[in-house]
């Protein structure tokens, strides 16, 4: 896929310019009132960057309105975060640029990486024309609404809506700390080793099933 150095520097680069293009639209005005109401619980933190409402002041309080939006989402960028209005606004924006032809999903295999399963080849292929948002191949979508992945009964939650055991469930991440939350919930866990990531202990490389790439996924054949 598009790299992670290339798509979230483009957030930075171009969220004024499109907030300045899609402002009246709905999706946008949705995406500045979930960062607003974030604001508002961010309000305690060291260096939050509140977002006005509208005043009603025309041009002005628009410009004023969408450079407060642009510094709250810069300021949440060089903390890491991850809430889910800030999530938004980049799903909608790097959708807008593949769209538009500015950005394109590429997957390279590493040599000797074996054929992927057909699901992910699906994918792969999908997001060249949808990136982030290949609703079809899922039977659902979950982001930090309905917890976070480090706390174990987000894990329950989600089991509990897609209708099955939590002992049917394979999670992949390269995090150890949800892995554990994960396991904890009785979810079968592979943690993913990637290039640039932070490192395992020995006893987490020998704890874990590890994994480098789908081709190492062994999965149940299709009934």
């Amino acid at each position: 896929g598009p790299r992670v150095d290339i798509l979230f520097p483009y957030i930075e680069d171009h969220v004024k310019e499109y907030l300045q293009t899609h402002w009246e639209e709905e999706e946008c005005q949705q995406d500045v009132s979930l960062l607003r109401k974030q604001a508002e619980e961010d309000a305690h933190l060291d260096g939050a960057v509140p977002i006005p409402a509208a005043s009603g002041d025309g041009e002005d309080d628009r410009e004023r309105m969408i450079q407060a939006v642009v510094d709250n989402v810069c300021w949440q960028m060089s903390l890491d975060r991850k809430t889910t209005a800030l999530k938004q606004l980049q799903g909608h924006m790097w959708r807008a640029a593949f769209k538009a032809g500015l950005m394109k999903a590429e997957y390279v295999a590493p040599p000797g990486t074996p054929t992927l399963p057909q699901p992910p080849e699906q994918i792969l292929r999908f997001l060249h024309h949808f990136p982030f948002f290949c609703v079809q191949l899922f039977d659902g979508h979950f982001d930090t609404k309905i917890g976070h992945k480090v706390e174990s009964e987000s894990y329950r939650k989600i089991a509990s809506s897609i209708g099955c055991s939590t002992s049917n469930i394979l999670f992949l991440t390269d995090v150890t700390v949800e892995a554990s939350a994960a396991e904890a919930a009785d979810v079968h866990v592979a943690v993913v080793v990637r290039p640039g990531n932070a490192g395992l202990t020995d006893d987490e490389k020998t704890y874990y099933r590890l994994i480098t790439s789908f081709g190492e996924l062994c999965l149940p054949a299709s009934p």
